[in-house]
């Protein structure tokens, strides 16, 4: 077996524990904005801990399970991961890219459940991805480079505040804090990579939302979560630089 096979299968097994691990996250996340994160089943029973299958022990075994599904969000863990270590392949910024890649998946699934990216998530992940990388930048044979993905953060988070500011009722505050993560991830390969990632994450949205119009499901002035194609944005973004690098 190949070191890059190999590197892909470890990849897609963190990726599926790792995606087990959400459903829970995901469930008690999902609380309409303005209300406190979920600590109780449909059922009203208590709901302990973050990381686990959205089961409750005290529910009936036909009306236990209340989240996501810990298969679904194990298998799409599982590709995101084996995609970007396809891309990367033994290059040491693939750790970040494996630690990074489950909370995004997390981000995404709450933001298509309540229209909401929680702040608990948000913020930490934009420091801990600028500081991950930032170890790595000391790391021989990485291929980014530090000073892009800070100034790419900073100006990703701009330019979506600016976008706030403009139409607050079509860019929500939770995407401007996501976009500082994507602008980091996407500026350790370099501002070509930015312009990529942020525009294949407009398209995306705009293709979603223009698939809405066609089909009566939406209007025009309809809000939708744009969250998930910031994020599946960044994540082409980065598959696309890691090949190039």
């Amino acid at each position: 077996m190949s070191i890059d096979l190999l590197v892909v299968l470890v990849a897609v097994l963190w990726g599926a524990a790792a995606g087990a691990l959400l459903p829970r996250a995901a469930y008690r996340f999902s609380a309409p904005a303005g209300e406190a994160w979920r600590g109780r089943c449909p059922r009203s029973h208590p709901v302990r801990g973050w990381l686990g299958p959205a089961r409750c022990g005290q529910c009936p075994a036909d009306e236990a399970s209340y989240g996501p599904r810990p298969a679904l969000l194990a298998t799409v863990t599982a590709l995101v991961c084996a995609a970007l270590a396809a891309a990367t392949g033994t290059r040491p910024e693939l750790a970040v890219w494996l630690l990074l890649a489950p909370v995004g998946v997390l981000l995404a699934v709450v933001d298509l459940r309540v229209r909401r990216l929680p702040d608990p998530l948000t913020l930490p992940l934009a420091g801990a991805a600028l500081a991950l990388l930032g170890l790595i930048a000391l790391v021989p044979e990485h291929a980014g480079q530090w000073t892009t993905a800070v100034l790419g953060a900073l100006a990703l988070g701009a330019g979506y505040g600016v976008l706030f500011l403009i139409n607050p009722a079509g860019m929500g505050l939770g995407d401007v804090k996501l976009a500082l993560s994507a602008g980091a991830v996407l500026g350790w390969y370099g501002w070509p990579t930015v312009m990529l990632g942020t525009f294949a994450g407009f398209l995306l949205g705009a293709l979603y939302g223009g698939a809405l119009v066609v089909t009566r499901r939406a209007g025009r002035r309809t809000a939708i979560a744009f969250g998930p194609f910031l994020i599946a944005g960044a994540f082409l973004g980065v598959l696309a630089g890691a090949y190039a690098a």
